[in-house]
């Protein structure tokens, strides 16, 4: 095992380019067992980022313990956020991951203000919380004990096979707080998926997760994202995909088309041209110039593909282009003075939001 120790603070002229002054880089790491990775382990100062409330996602919190991920899926709609540390969202997103190693005690730390009012918190929507440095560093079982212990509900979507790690876990938390899982699994053709995510596990081996967590009573959610045209999204491939989903015990699916941010596209259209060059004409027409979405006329066509499939299969199912319900947060107190208003208050629950 080879160490690279660098001090707090401390510029090191040897330092990839956007690593020299990294805010709180404790050591950078390379190890046998990962060949090809750089770890940067980093003190974070924070743990909760707060999601601006102009953005479409249905959560206003979120964790990520980990930047840049091993799984290497070329369309991953995260890369660009690597470019932020001067890093480029394509090899480097693949092989330099930042660790932010004492993630569950500064989460501890501002789950405990008085200001925290236990909003729902989202693990996996920017690189995956049990990528594989997870079996390394074992950030996520000090998290979701955080997490439960303060009453804070939260969800975890993931690729990883390493989820079951947690499961014991994540059953008796589920006891203190609501806790949603969802696994993603888009290409479900072994020789497509070592190509196109060649990090990650097996198709089968997350559908044994999925049956495994919904064993242990998780209702699983799988994210069928992206379906990517002329690749995925015939119908029997998509039929073949939704059989093999119900048959694991999932409940629920969640279905959207390929969609490229600017920096994703440039690293996807390379792959593309190498692995498929016969369909680069049809990409370049569903995604001319600086177009990130498939154009509507193909999402329609797909949802029209897909939904008779998912009923079918007796499966519960939504399209990311469908409208998300942010978790709204505690209800405000109201003042009912009879006695009459108070049991029609109390027989009155808020129906709780649902992300998967």
């Amino acid at each position: 095992m080879r160490w690279q120790g660098q001090e707090l603070g401390v510029a090191d002229d040897n330092a990839l380019p956007g690593m020299e002054l990294l805010d709180g880089l404790v050591r950078t790491v390379t190890t046998p067992e990962f060949a090809g990775v750089t770890f940067h382990e980093v003190a974070a100062k924070s743990a909760l980022n707060h999601v601006p409330r102009s953005s479409s996602m249905p959560f206003d919190w979120t964790i990520n313990p980990y930047r840049g991920c091993t799984h290497a899926c070329v369309y991953c709609f995260a890369r660009g956020t690597h470019e932020y540390l001067d890093l480029d969202a394509g090899a480097d997103f693949d092989s330099q991951i930042v660790v932010k190693v004492n993630v569950d005690e500064v989460l501890r730390r501002e789950l405990a203000r008085p200001s925290w009012k236990r909003e729902h918190v989202a693990l996996g929507t920017n690189t995956d919380p049990y990528q594989r440095a997870e079996g390394r560093y074992r950030l996520m079982p000090g998290i979701g004990t955080a997490l439960a212990d303060s009453g804070t509900p939260f969800s975890i979507l993931t690729k990883g096979s390493l989820l079951r790690r947690d499961l014991p876990l994540l059953t008796r938390l589920h006891d203190q707080v609501p806790i949603s899982i969802a696994m993603s699994i888009a290409v479900y053709d072994d020789e497509l998926q070592q190509a196109i995510e060649p990090g990650t596990p097996t198709a089968q081996a997350r559908l044994d997760t999925v049956r495994a967590a919904a064993d242990a009573g998780f209702p699983v959610a799988v994210f069928m994202m992206p379906v990517l045209p002329h690749l995925t999204d015939s119908p029997e491939a998509l039929d073949s995909a939704l059989a093999r989903v119900k048959a694991a015990g999932a409940a629920r699916v969640v279905h959207g088309a390929l969609h490229l941010r600017p920096g994703v596209k440039p690293w996807f259209m390379r792959w593309l041209a190498r692995e498929h060059p016969e369909l680069l004409p049809a990409y370049r027409g569903l995604y001319p110039g600086a177009s990130v979405n498939a154009p509507q006329a193909y999402r329609s066509m797909l949802a029209q593909r897909i939904r008779p499939l998912i009923r079918s299969h007796r499966l519960d199912g939504r399209s990311d282009a469908d409208p998300w319900r942010r978790p709204s947060g505690p209800a405000p107190a109201r003042i009912v003075t009879t006695s009459r208003g108070r049991a029609a208050a109390a027989a009155v629950a808020p129906e709780p939001a649902r992300l998967f």
